[in-house]
């Protein structure tokens, strides 16, 4: 019998990557070099601008940033605190351990949406890129390109692992019994109630990235369930 292709699509933030504690360093950071009030206004820009473009960009929320105060040497710091950010020291316990099963299991890839510049580099500096030999997909919405998906990475069956109900609910109304849904119960998003209530369950839930390595391949596989009724 010929072995099942498995593909593992894993995020990135709030799934391999502690993003919650990258955002709270930010926030001090901000507070530090441009005072509470500058703060509050970088994060009022960069909300509109997730509203705008549909995920997070923090790159681009400090050049809007900027166009409002265009003498402020200040900014200087904030650009260099991101493009430098030290992401390693910020991955979840056993986040590479977990690579490696799948690895021994199919073909781990990295699936993340965001911008084109600091996603890319966070991806990089982490150490994910390079866990993962480099098959990284990055889209402005992910659950919207799966056709692109396949078409790079074929499979059998794949391994959707990803903090987001949204994402793994979407996802699973397109490939069906052909994905399992993991969701890793870490982050923000993982513990918002309204969130929680909004979604049907995935087919595995985890308390945390690590505990994937409890799970036997098959268990995986079998956890499979149907798309949910729309």
């Amino acid at each position: 019998m010929t072995p099942k292709r498995i593909v593992f699509l894993i995020d990135v933030d709030n799934t391999l990557l502690d993003n919650d504690r990258v955002v709270a360093d930010l926030m001090r950071h901000l507070e530090r070099e441009v005072g509470q009030e500058g703060e509050q206004r970088y994060w009022a820009i960069f909300e509109s601008l997730r509203t705008e473009l549909g995920y997070a960009d923090y790159l681009g929320a400090l050049q809007r940033y900027r166009a409002e105060y265009p003498r402020d040497p200040r900014l200087l710091t904030v650009s260099s605190f991101l493009v430098n950010y030290p992401f390693a020291n910020r991955l979840f316990p056993n986040s590479l351990d977990v690579v490696e099963q799948c690895k021994a299991w199919g073909t781990p890839v990295i699936l993340s949406d965001g911008d084109v510049v600091f996603q890319p580099r966070k991806v990089e500096r982490s150490g994910l890129g390079e866990a993962v030999d480099r098959n990284v997909l990055i889209y402005v919405h992910k659950e919207q390109e799966l056709e692109d998906v396949e078409a790079r990475y074929p499979a059998d069956h794949y391994v959707l692992i990803d903090d987001k109900l949204r994402i793994l609910t979407a996802v699973k109304r397109v490939w069906g019994s052909r994905v399992t849904t993991v969701f890793p119960q870490q982050g923000h998003y993982a513990h918002d109630r309204d969130v929680l209530n909004a979604f049907p369950p995935a087919d595995l839930a985890i308390e945390r990235i690590g505990q994937l390595l409890y799970y036997e391949l098959d268990g995986i596989l079998s956890a499979a369930g149907d798309a949910p009724i729309a």
